[in-house]
């Protein structure tokens, strides 16, 4: 945070800098979120049960601590007085979910009393709260405030509860949270809300592609954001530059609705191209495609001038309830959707939970995991439950009498996991043709997401079970680096251009080439111009992106020489540093136009 004395008094412009995962600029009011009320289930436990009861205490407590971690991490690059004391408030949540009264007092209540977790550490913390309110001492009494956000965080984790809507909020505001989720994420609507800010998450978490789908500017990672904000103040969010400006001046807000006009300039100008096909200036075509993260996207499509959806991603209908979407509800989205594209491709991905994309509605299907990211989620969690799987495929099969669609596999490692999915479509196709219900004919398309090594570096062999490819750069590159991508404290090392990635996508193109299937690039990488030569060198011919994202993609293709990218493409492969590879290609976007 950029700071100084006078700056912290009420009103005066404060700027704080954070990471920019979505960009543009909002500019309104300030709506700090809060956590609102929980729902605490309270009812008695059998005695078999409080083993498992008490495990499950232990891990939303150990959750509710690398929570607070984060916050005392970030809280490091604060100065001053606020720093002081948020530090201290910190210190002393932690101590509180170490202390062992409050841990002892709830698994005592858990153990004798055979009380669920959640009633357990209501009570508990009810009784602490309730001893230090009562002290003469104001310092003590006050600090019921902290043992009962203590409790409440606990609660959280243990209920998992989310965010239900923003509703009631001023036109143009911009949200300030500790923390959003995907599932928060997508309630946003952006005609309503100009932007949003958190203290935490990192560039390539889902929370960030959500935004930059829904063209909400965003800045995420930023320290001591909620203590500096009210409810109100007049806030920007520079999504393009990682920053957010509090009580901004007269002559940093003028700046900045300049820019907005010059956003709006750049926007009208390149809507001309949208009739205009993706093709170099030597002849080379290129399809350009969307990427659907939620249904009201796919009017967008059309706007931009998309030849398809090359990435419908199916989780929104598990978003934000506690029950599964039965077959008629996902086929009548997904039978909208197709309609919509009025006869244009529609990649639909099966069900990719897991990690921070954890639905409510699966809960009874997913235990906690010590690392989501490496556990049960994506195809394993569809073939380890086929109902989810028979289910999802009816209403795929369904939605593709309705126009052309394709079939796309989420974290394939192996053959066998493609092979044991087609043997589950072609019985699902065979008990509705039984029902005799209008399906896709011929069946659909199917095909793999390339984005662990392990498939990359088999891509020679899946190819020859499946039909076509589809390259997820964001987890390709999490996964071949070992980094969380939406964790901000590592987020720096998250580099797409590190030459294993570069290498894992070249393996994976080349042997789509060669079994003569079709191969796209649907990550973040296919939606940056500044990517699109060295994709297109190394021999892609398909791009799917945010619908917001491709007019500019778009005008980058259509100045680029293929033969001239191609031969950049292979002396960038010949290199072995990161920096050197991002030197030559930027280099080439500067100088070829």
């Amino acid at each position: 945070m950029k700071t100084d004395s006078k700056s912290r008094r009420r009103g005066q412009e404060q700027v704080f800098e954070g990471l920019g995962v979505s960009p543009g600029v909002g500019i309104g009011p300030a709506y700090v979120r809060e956590a609102g009320d929980l729902h605490v289930p309270e009812y008695q436990i059998p005695v078999s049960r409080v083993s498992r009861e008490k495990k499950r205490f232990a891990e939303a407590t150990a959750k509710a601590i690398r929570q607070v971690g984060k916050l005392k991490a970030k809280s490091l690059g604060i100065h001053g007085l606020a720093a002081e004391e948020l530090g201290y408030l910190l210190d002393a949540h932690l101590q509180m979910l170490k202390s062992s009264r409050l841990i002892g007092g709830i698994e005592a209540q858990i153990g004798k009393d055979r009380r669920n977790a959640e009633s357990a550490v209501m009570t508990e913390i009810s009784a602490i709260a309730q001893d230090f309110a009562a002290m003469e001492d104001a310092y003590l009494s006050a600090r019921a405030d902290d043992v009962r956000e203590v409790g409440h965080r606990i609660l959280r984790n243990l209920t998992d509860t989310a965010f239900r809507g923003f509703t009631g909020l001023e036109r143009d505001s911009i949200v300030i949270s500790e923390e959003i989720s995907p599932a928060d994420t997508a309630l946003m609507d952006p005609r309503e809300i100009a932007g949003f800010a958190c203290i935490l998450g990192g560039a390539e978490g889902h929370t960030a592609i959500m935004a930059r789908s829904l063209g909400l500017p965003a800045v995420l990672g930023v320290p001591g954001l909620i203590p500096a904000i009210k409810t109100g103040d007049v806030l920007i969010v520079d999504g393009s530059n990682g920053l957010v400006i509090v009580n901004p001046t007269a002559k940093r807000q003028a700046a900045y609705q300049r820019r907005l006009k010059d956003m709006a300039r750049e926007v009208r100008s390149l809507a001309r191209l949208r009739d205009i096909p993706a093709e170099t200036r030597d002849g080379q075509r290129i399809t350009l495609e969307v990427n659907l993260e939620l249904p009201r996207e796919v009017d967008q499509a059309a706007l931009v001038g998309a030849e398809g959806v090359g990435l419908l991603r199916t989780e929104f209908m598990y978003m934000n309830r506690d029950d599964l979407p039965g077959e008629d509800e996902q086929y009548a989205a997904l039978a909208e959707i197709v309609r919509t594209m009025r006869g244009r491709p529609v990649t639909v991905r099966t069900l990719d939970v897991g990690g921070e994309k954890l639905a409510s509605s699966l809960g009874d299907h997913l235990a906690e995991s010590q690392n989501p990211a490496l556990g049960l989620r994506a195809i394993r969690l569809s073939l380890k439950e086929p109902k989810l799987l028979r289910t999802q495929l009816a209403a795929i099969l369904r939605a593709g009498a309705h126009g052309p669609l394709r079939i796309l596999l989420p974290m394939i490692s192996n053959p066998g996991e493609v092979i044991a999915v087609r043997k589950e479509l072609d019985k699902t196709a065979r008990r509705l043709r039984r029902r005799d219900v209008s399906i896709a004919d011929p069946l659909p398309p199917l095909g793999v997401m390339i984005e662990v090594p392990g498939a990359a570096l088999a891509a020679d062999s899946l190819a020859q079970t499946c039909d076509f490819f589809a390259i997820g750069t964001n987890d390709l590159t999490m996964y071949t680096l070992a980094i969380d991508r939406s964790e901000e404290q590592v987020a720096y090392l998250y580099n797409p251009l590190h030459p294993a990635v570069l290498r894992l996508i070249q393996f994976s193109v080349e042997a789509a080439l060669h079994a003569r299937i079709p191969v796209s690039v649907c990550g973040e990488m296919a939606g940056d111009p500044r990517f699109a030569a060295l994709l297109v060198g190394l021999g892609v011919r398909e791009l799917s992106m945010t619908a917001k994202a491709l007019p500019r993609v778009k005008s980058r293709i259509l100045g680029l020489d293929m033969q001239a990218a191609g031969r950049r493409a292979r002396m960038i492969m010949d290199q072995v540093d990161s920096g050197r590879i991002a030197t030559l290609l930027d280099d080439f976007n500067d100088t070829v136009v």
